[in-house]
């Protein structure tokens, strides 16, 4: 199977940042500011693809998509917590970290999808920002401690009996202090190229082209068999996957991390990625994702209008997005790849 020049035209720009990035770092010619937001950048391009997944390929508008964050956060930097002594190398540690914080959220995200993905449209909306609030509050009243007998959890209050010898490492709205900051930007570039191969060869296969199905017309898909269920629970379980590996990454990256952090705002900023970047549109995500993280800081001299300006130039950014200059020009890549991709089918159905 052909893969799209849209696709090789994202690795490349991607490829192309990170190499950039690392010989101005070792230059000595980026700021201390911007050198501590290299990290941050990484996950918020991991949640921003990860999204637009689940919003722009399978065509579900999630509110929610901040809880799958969360989880990975907190159970991911908890695991790392935990090895500290077992596991002493940090880039063993922060791989380790990752797998369980990306498992955990697509846990949680089959757990969730059980009951939401049977819903469509502002419901489904709903109950994905109803889940989202719920994990928020879970981890902001969750207690969680380590020592020599095992792991001990309660809720509400701290009676996990904790020994002398162990630790509480979940403290509830208190979060999660003491982290190790073994975070880094080559971990960020990996997780998002690891993200990119994921979300490209499962949007480029059979399933991927049953969600695009499913995004255009569900019944339509049903009445010729595609599994609704399956194929939407596939979507949303890798996005969550993928925003959870994300979570820990970020929460790694900083010396504590509480769940207020987590909340309905983030969710809604990195749908504004998903849309600004436009729907299905893994590329513009990765760029809206980086320029309205950096945007914010690079506006910090001006304090008193900075929120203002920021307002006004994200409403001139979503202007020059939906211009159909623009979108004509990222949709000619997109077409090519998906020509490129039935001429393979109809040549593999002839060979048959």
């Amino acid at each position: 199977m052909k893969k799209s020049p849209f696709h090789f035209l994202t690795y490349i720009l991607v490829i192309g940042a990170y190499a950039a990035l690392q010989v101005l770092q070792a230059r000595g010619e980026l700021s201390a500011t911007m050198r501590g937001m290299l990290v941050p950048i990484c996950a918020y391009v991991v949640m921003a693809v990860s999204l637009n997944l689940t919003v722009g390929v399978l065509g579900e508008l999630s509110l929610g998509h901040a809880g799958f964050m969360s989880v990975g956060a907190f159970l991911g930097t908890s695991t790392a917590i935990a090895l500290q002594d077992a596991v002493p190398v940090p880039g063993v540690r922060l791989t380790i970290a990752l797998i369980v914080a990306a498992l955990f959220a697509a846990l949680a995200g089959f757990l969730i999808g059980i009951p939401v993905l049977r819903l469509n449209g502002d419901y489904l909306a709903i109950v994905t920002l109803a889940f989202g609030e719920i994990i928020k509050a879970v981890f902001n009243n969750l207690y969680l401690g380590v020592d020599s007998r095992g792991v001990h959890i309660s809720l509400l209050e701290d009676v996990t009996n904790t020994a002398k010898d162990g630790r509480l490492i979940i403290q509830g709205p208190m979060g999660i202090g003491g982290i190790q900051k073994i975070s880094t930007f080559t971990a960020g570039f990996i997780l998002i190229m690891i993200s990119l191969i994921v979300i490209f060869n499962l949007v480029g296969s059979r399933a991927g082209r049953a969600i695009m199905a499913i995004r255009d017309n569900h019944i339509a898909a049903q009445s010729v068999g595609v599994n609704i269920i399956k194929y939407k629970m596939m979507a949303f379980v890798t996005s969550a996957a993928l925003a959870g590996a994300a979570g820990a990454l970020f929460a790694m990256n900083y010396s504590t991390v509480v769940a207020n952090k987590f909340d309905f705002n983030t969710s809604i900023l990195i749908l504004v990625f998903v849309v600004l970047g436009g729907l299905g549109n893994m590329l513009g995500s990765i760029i809206a994702a980086a320029v309205l993280t950096i945007l914010p800081e690079a506006l910090r001299p001006i304090a008193e209008y900075r929120m203002l300006l920021y307002a006004v130039l994200l409403i001139l950014m979503m202007l020059t997005a939906n211009h159909p200059f623009v979108k004509g020009f990222f949709n000619r890549f997109r077409q090519t790849g998906q020509f490129q991709l039935q001429g393979d089918d109809e040549e593999k159905e002839a060979a048959a």
